[in-house]
């Protein structure tokens, strides 16, 4: 992933050059690389590069030999082999990069070109073919990476674009979070949605009852075989990568998958070079060049030939132990790092400023991920898997157990999803990102989403504590039950985790490092935020008013840093559904079931 900053519709493009490079040096730290930057006849685009594939070649803005479109690109496209090869004939790459692609699509398709992306993404592409130039600009369906539109009083008819909104918020005094799933085209000035899967007919917000539910039986092996194809086609990478392995359910299924390819990829590379080094012995061939030699093209592999996997948590937190237990059975390198309460305090600020949200759910879990992200930079890793997403797709918030009903379950499960990019997604990329480093969510995929969410919603509902059935193996239908079962033993034989780990309850990842940080974070609040001052919170903030001193105390770090009213309109809480009873903290320990598992 980068970073992309756009000016369109501008009167004098070239005098404020400066001006939106600085701006763009905001979020220098999601692409430390390279910079680029394209000046046209009423647009200025500028790129900040982390180069994940096509890392020699691939630097932004890139321009069509023509030079009359122009392309910044903050993403990854997993299917761009195969588009590439369907491409109009005779176009000429000037590049590697999975993102240049997207401009002979877009000659050949216009903006339905969206519809043709497997991937994460948001871009901006200029074409000044036309008169006056166009441009058209996009975000993957479901929100993965993050971008901003905005516009200014004191330059009528311009639109702005960023990856971040930091970028925005001194020259824009209105912005949005730029909706997943659609694309926006200056010709018209329209914003259209282009991701309309099949399972987007449940829409909570509309409050309509006769919405259609899925009827589908879970089918296992689909599920299984879908979610490892997502997590193959992300180990697209010419840089060394790695996983986020908490020891909870989801990232250890994404370890487990990501092990079993890398393993293989790494043999049949290791066979590749022994087949070819054969020929040279023989006279039947050349030297072999470059780390890919022998590899069909399609195939994938990283510079370390076996899986590293990286956890964080607090002295002896259940994640440290679960993790170490995953990584050994699965036999990564594994890495882990103990933080302490008063390290994560001390980030809060620096950690509300990349994430750009007064969330109380969304800080408290991205300060142990900020902080693990930066050892895992310092190590040399520019990419890792994450499990994002899981717990959106199959229920598996704790709190999901109190459905009403089967039809309300499913709605809410496609409630969360279509949210994501205001919550895990926004958390996933920008505290990872605030240290130039990726994190690929397989969970999201398209395919996989297409066969997740087009289950039948009794078979994603679970028991409520110590009245869990258990099925004829013995395994208790508990949350994702069909997740875990579908991973409970490889085609091979092979279970893919221990049980302890496939069969672990479910826990928030604020809370597996550790309850005492969250504990921490309440305390923290509590001493700095006077009685005095919380009772007149309403006065300050009569929307979305803080609930909590730990809410107050985040609230008003967010005012400190953005000033503007505008950017507090973009930020969006994450709050269980009250109406079934839920407690209005989102730990996981709020929910009553949570301690009667353990018994």
């Amino acid at each position: 992933m980068c970073g992309i900053f756009a000016a369109h519709d501008l009167e004098r493009p070239a005098a404020d050059r400066s001006r939106f490079i600085a701006l763009s040096k905001k979020q220098r730290h999601r692409g430390p690389d390279w910079s680029g930057c394209y000046v046209g006849q009423r647009t200025v685009l500028v790129h900040e590069r982390l180069a994940i594939v096509g890392v020699d070649t691939g630097a932004q803005p890139l321009v069509s030999e023509d030079g009359k479109l122009i392309l910044a690109v903050n993403g990854e496209i997993y299917n761009h082999i195969k588009l590439r090869a369907a491409c109009t004939p005779g176009y000429k790459f000037k590049t590697h990069s999975d993102c240049e692609v997207i401009i002979p699509l877009y000659r050949k398709h216009d903006k339905d070109l969206c519809h043709l992306l497997d991937g994460m993404f948001s871009f901006v592409l200029l074409d000044e073919s036309v008169e006056p130039s166009r441009i058209i600009a996009a975000r993957d369906p479901i929100g993965i990476t993050t971008l901003y539109q905005g516009w200014s009083s004191r330059r009528p008819g311009a639109v702005f674009f960023a990856s971040e909104l930091k970028c925005l918020v001194e020259e824009c005094d209105k912005i949005i979070a730029f909706p997943p799933g659609h694309v926006f085209d200056s010709r018209d000035g329209s914003l259209i949605r282009y991701y309309m899967p099949s399972w987007w007919d449940g829409d909570s917000d509309s409050g309509n009852k006769d919405v259609l539910i899925p009827s589908q039986t879970a089918d296992l092996k689909l599920i299984r075989e879908t979610l490892e194809t997502a997590v193959k086609k992300r180990l697209m990478s010419e840089v060394p990568y790695g996983v986020l392995l908490s020891g909870g359910l989801d990232s250890s299924i994404i370890a487990a998958v990501a092990a079993r390819e890398t393993e293989r990829v790494s043999q049949a590379l290791f066979e590749a070079r022994q087949r070819r080094l054969t020929q040279v012995d023989t006279g039947l061939a050349t030297p072999p060049r470059g780390p890919h030699s022998g590899l069909p093209e399609d195939e994938t592999i990283t510079s370390w030939p076996r899986l590293h996997s990286f956890s964080i948590g607090l002295e002896h937190s259940p994640d440290l132990l679960a993790a170490r237990k995953a990584a050994h059975y699965l036999g990564t390198a594994h890495h882990e790092y103990v933080f302490t309460v008063q390290e994560g305090l001390d980030a809060v600020p620096d950690v509300i400023y990349h994430l750009e949200t007064y969330d109380v759910t969304t800080v408290r879990a991205s300060t142990p991920m900020y902080l693990l992200s930066r050892k895992i930079k310092a190590m040399g890793v520019k990419m890792v898997l994450s499990g994002e997403g899981s717990d959106e797709i199959f229920g598996g918030y704790l709190y999901f157990h109190a459905a009403p009903d089967a039809g309300s379950f499913h709605q809410e499960c496609v409630r969360r999803v279509k949210d994501l990019h205001t919550a895990d997604c926004l958390r996933a990329n920008k505290s990872t990102m605030a240290w130039g480093l990726e994190a690929r969510v397989p969970f999201l995929d398209k395919a996989f989403l297409e066969v997740a969410m087009n289950v039948r919603p009794e078979d994603k509902m679970f028991g409520k504590g110590t009245s869990q059935q258990l099925d004829e193996d013995g395994y208790p239908r508990m949350e994702k039950y069909i997740l875990r079962k579908a991973f409970d033993v490889a085609p091979d034989g092979k279970p893919y985790l221990p049980r302890s780990i496939l069969w672990r309850q479910k826990e928030q990842f604020s809370d597996g490092v550790g309850y005492s940080w969250i504990d921490g974070l309440k305390d923290h609040a509590e001493k700095t935020i006077p009685d005095e001052i919380f009772e007149k919170r309403a006065e300050r903030w009569p929307e979305n008013t803080p609930d909590t001193k730990e809410a107050y105390y985040i609230r008003d770090i967010f005012d400190n840093l953005f000033l503007s009213e505008t950017a507090a309109k973009t930020a969006v809480r994450w709050i269980p559904r009250g109406d079934w009873g839920c407690a209005k903290d989102p730990s996981g320990r709020s929910v009553s079931i949570h301690s009667a598992a353990y018994e």
